[in-house]
């Protein structure tokens, strides 16, 4: 096998696609590339890759970001204490874009926390959760 040379994409399973989409969609700034969600008025679309299983995709950079709803998923919320998911970070430029992100989000009602720089590792980070309770970080470099 070669070795990978990133990640492609990741696809979160989501509780309300509607809910979550709008979140992600305020969150990234942008509308989803693609959206399968009309989709789901057909009931076999959740079970159908061709489809996306109902969910929309989010370009972000050079990667995606997917959601799929996940049926019968009403009142779940995740937890990173369980094997699998702890986090997802999204890559951002500079400390101003972590301040204009949550400039936005606050003027959106969207809680986040406060920017934490973590020197050890030379990042600095903005926590957000999403509608489900996955932890998402917006994280830059410090500056050198």
């Amino acid at each position: 096998m070669s070795r990978p040379t990133g990640l492609h994409h990741v696809r979160l399973s989501v509780s309300d696609i509607a809910r979550s989409r709008a979140f992600y969609t305020q969150l990234l700034g942008t509308d989803p590339a693609i959206d399968n969600t009309a989709e789901l008025s057909d009931p076999t679309a959740v079970d159908d890759p061709q489809r996306l299983y109902g969910g929309v995709v989010f370009e972000v950079g050079e990667q995606i970001l997917g959601l799929r709803p996940v049926p019968g998923a009403a009142g779940e919320t995740f937890t990173p204490n369980r094997v699998g998911l702890d986090h997802v970070s999204l890559a951002v430029s500079s400390r101003a874009d972590l301040e204009a992100a949550a400039a936005r989000l606050s003027a959106a009602g969207v809680e986040h926390g406060e920017i934490v720089e973590l020197s050890e590792q030379g990042l600095q980070i903005l926590s957000i959760q999403d509608p489900d309770d996955i932890n998402l970080e917006l994280t830059a470099p410090l500056p050198s």
